[in-house]
């Protein structure tokens, strides 16, 4: 395989690590299962049930589990899509339960020139529809966070502050939001304090390099080491995930930048 004779030091055990599986597409999930086993983490994100066998054939777990929602427009802040989005979720809660699996993305979708306000309401009233199967399950359901500026134009969810609005409404321990540090950077900054405050609305972090969602070495602005501190800091139990886009022209030098960075966040 490409990449295999790519070693790892032995990593802390401070953080959880994990990669998010579309931005190493051009491996099938067999090979990244390998990868990850062979730089010394177990988990990758977004995945979905029909690969669910193959991690669990490499004793890897689904971070992340995606597959319920419709897309990344058609989201929860809209009722014209909630109809659609209770069906799948309910049944989506109980392939993730019944896989043994705990965190499941969600998407708030698009403004559609919706006021903010009116928006967060309607997530609201939606995700209550499912989070009471969600709490029986035990599954937390993770709203990702994304810049509108510049790769999510007229997404609701593109501050913490929305996102932080809509976990206190909703008052469940099965609702937090996947805080993804590139796409806040974008919109706002001042990432270490808002993690030290509000990290327990926080279930789940993503990772790349601002600007251009590449490595996260120091050809960006981010110093990620400061930020894994931060969050191992506040002894947050979760998932810290790799989702950057290779810059590499092989797949050697793609995985080698994996490893980069999951060292760099090996705090």
């Amino acid at each position: 395989m490409a990449g295999a004779n790519t070693m790892s030091h032995a990593l802390k055990g401070n953080i959880r690590h994990s990669v998010a599986r579309w931005t190493y597409g051009e491996l099938d999930i067999e090979s990244l299962c390998q990868v990850v086993k062979q730089l010394g983490f177990n988990a990758i994100d977004l995945v979905g049930p029909d690969d669910w066998p193959v991690l669990k054939k490499h004793g890897i777990d689904s971070a992340m589990c995606n597959g319920a929602e419709l897309n990344l427009e058609d989201g929860w802040c809209d009722p014209a899509f909630h109809e659609a989005l209770i069906k799948r979720y309910l049944q989506h809660i109980d392939l993730v339960a019944d896989a043994g699996y705990t965190n499941l993305v969600c998407f708030s979708g698009n403004r559609r020139g919706m006021d903010p306000k009116v928006g967060l309401k309607h997530a609201e009233t939606g995700l209550k529809q499912v989070l009471p199967h969600a709490e029986k399950r035990g599954v937390v359901l993770q709203m990702e966070l994304f810049n509108s500026k510049i790769d999510h134009p007229d997404y609701m969810a593109d501050n913490s502050a929305w996102g932080i609005e809509l976990c206190q409404a909703l008052g469940s321990d099965n609702f937090k939001l996947l805080y993804d540090i590139y796409h806040m950077q974008i919109m706002e900054g001042d990432i270490i304090r808002t993690i030290r405050e509000n990290v327990d609305y926080f279930g789940h972090f993503h990772t790349a390099g601002v600007p251009g969602r590449h490595e996260i070495d120091d050809s960006q602005e981010l110093h990620y080491p400061a930020i894994a501190r931060a969050i191992k800091d506040t002894g947050f139990s979760g998932y810290l995930a790799q989702e950057f886009i290779p810059t590499a022209p092989d797949m050697t030098g793609q995985i080698e930048a994996l490893r980069a960075a999951v060292q760099r966040c090996d705090v």
